[in-house]
Parts: C-alpha cells; structure tokens; sequence
C-alpha cells in the first residue's frame, strides 16, 4: 500500500536522492545549491509543497506542487514536479500521487490542478488516462 504526506526535516537524504534521480533522468543539472534552496522552499514557503510516496515504509516518489492565483478560477495548482523511481513503476504510485495532490489542492481552495510534461515522455500513457490533454496548446518560455 502506498503512503503519502508531506516531506519532512528527516526526509532530506531520501529526498535529494530522488529529486537527483528525476533530474538525472530529464538530463537537468543543478549544483548542491540549487537543491538546498529548493528543499527549504518546500519545507518553509506555504505556497510551495513536497510530499512523499512511500512503499513498506521505503520513500519512493515525490511530487512538488505550488499553489497560485488566477484570474479567471478561484485558484490554481501547479505540478511542478513528480517522479517515482523507475524500481517501482508501473505500481499506481504516480496515479496516487496526482490524487493526493488534487486533493490537498482543492481542500486549500485551488481546485484547478495542472502540469506539463515532455511530448515523447514515458509517463504520458498515465497522464492520458488521469488528465485532459489540450492538443495544439505550445508552451512558449521567455529566452532572455
């Protein structure tokens, strides 16, 4: 059975290890620095949380997600990260996660629950099942 709560002070090592583990896999670099900021982030700003899967008692996924404003709903969520390691896929951990995830969201006033995700990604055979995909919607990013 898979367990989820938010991440913890004692959480940091098995934490680290896997957010290194997604950043790995997504072929993204970041220095130690960048990973204490984000880990204070998640455990001091309210807007921006951690959780942890958890399997036999062993953390396995994480996901961070924010929480923002919007113009035209009552609130928003942001997926901004999740990711299971790859010994446990194919578990229903990621559909559990994205669960837990909505639910705190809407439980916080942010019913709205979104993410993004690379066009040829693995995970997409889950996301099509769980979510809406908007076909033809491009995702610009400013270059300074």
């Amino acid at each position: 059975m898979v367990e989820i709560n938010f991440l913890t002070a004692a959480d940091r090592a098995c934490w680290e290890s896997l957010a290194r583990g997604k950043d790995a896999y997504f072929e993204v670099e970041r220095g130690d620095d960048d990973y204490e900021r984000a880990w204070r982030r998640l455990l001091d700003d309210e807007r921006t949380r951690g959780v942890a899967a958890r399997l036999d008692g062993r953390m396995v996924g994480i996901a961070h997600y924010l929480f923002h404003a919007s113009i035209w709903y009552a609130g928003r969520c942001y997926l901004a990260d999740l990711f299971v390691d790859a010994e446990v896929r194919r578990r229903g951990i990621a559909t559990a996660v994205i669960e837990w995830v909505a639910r705190d969201a809407e439980k916080q006033g942010f019913p709205g629950l979104y993410w993004n995700t690379l066009e040829d990604a693995p995970a997409r055979a889950l996301y099509d099942k769980v979510g809406r995909f908007h076909d033809g919607l491009v995702l610009y990013t400013y270059r300074r």
